[in-house]
């Protein structure tokens, strides 16, 4: 029987969900420069929300869906205006900046554990027996097609906002030199915070997809945050067309893999992965040397 074709279903599929997480975190961190924990948290507040709203209180799975997006987007968005925002306007460092952000994702975490256990939680009933298609002998879900398709909308829709809009324009405005984005008149501040609600709706997305498929866990958010990261730094961290490459390139890497060795072993495969990156294409594939 040949795997081939399911392994490279299963790739498109992994490299969907980090596409998601890295075009989130490429934008913050273009916009920032630091490595934000944020996003991770975020994440599982995405996936708890769809939770409780459909779950719990039974309304509607699209309702549900936009909320958890809007939800996870205005976390990111309340976190800039209430730290990020001060430490910028004291020139805190980047580590103080990352420790900050460390300090909210665990608080965040800790706060999920705390309104609904620590257990893993299934959002979706039919996952248990999901609908299945075949495509070139590769078997995928529903949820699966979803995720690949919502992940290629994602990129696309970013790509044109950066590249043809006004707000695209300030954004990599602020991304190549915030001071003088200040000088010719853009409102820095107002834009970074919403440069973290839109990232922090892709990553909150993410989490919900991830919920979707396998379930959620209040810690998920460790996993979607390094795994994000990885990809980013692959692709060059802080270029969102990078991430993009760098994600799908991470999960075709880790799924054929683990084809002559466990499956226990992909976390390591990513990593090592990275280590080669940052060895010898620090600035990964789609930035310049400087």
């Amino acid at each position: 029987m040949n795997i081939i074709p399911q392994i490279v279903a299963n790739s498109l599929i992994a490299g969907s969900i980090y596409a998601l997480i890295a075009l989130g975190f490429n934008l913050v961190y273009g916009a920032t420069r630091f490595v934000n924990m944020v996003p991770g948290a975020l994440a599982a507040i995405g996936g708890y929300t769809v939770f409780f709203l459909f779950n719990r209180l039974g309304l509607n799975i699209y309702f549900s869906v936009i909320a958890g997006v809007v939800v996870a987007g205005f976390f990111g968005y309340l976190s800039d205006r209430l730290v990020f925002r001060k430490l910028r306007s004291h020139k805190a460092s980047n580590l103080v900046s990352f420790v900050a952000s460390l300090g909210i994702f665990t608080m965040l975490q800790a706060l999920i554990s705390i309104l609904f256990t620590s257990q893993f939680q299934s959002v979706l009933s039919v996952t248990e027996n999901p609908k299945t298609y075949q495509i070139l002998g590769a078997t995928f879900t529903w949820v699966q097609g979803l995720i690949f398709i919502t992940s290629i909308a994602a990129f696309v829709s970013l790509a044109l906002i950066l590249k043809k809009t006004s707000f695209g324009k300030a954004v990599r405005a602020v991304s190549d030199d915030e001071e003088v984005s200040k000088i010719i008149g853009i409102n820095t501040n107002r834009l970074i915070s919403w440069i973290f609600f839109i990232g922090s709706c892709l990553i909150g997305l993410s989490g919900i997809f991830i919920g979707f498929d396998i379930g959620i866990n209040p810690t998920m958010g460790l996993f979607i945050i390094l795994e994000g990261a990885t990809a980013s730094i692959i692709g060059g961290i802080g270029n969102v067309y990078g991430g993009f490459l760098g994600a799908f390139l991470l999960g075709f890497v880790e799924n054929f893999g683990i084809l002559k060795i466990p499956g226990e072993w992909k976390p390591a495969i990513a990593f090592g992965l990275l280590i080669l990156f940052l060895i010898f294409k620090p600035e990964g594939i789609m930035n310049k040397k400087k």
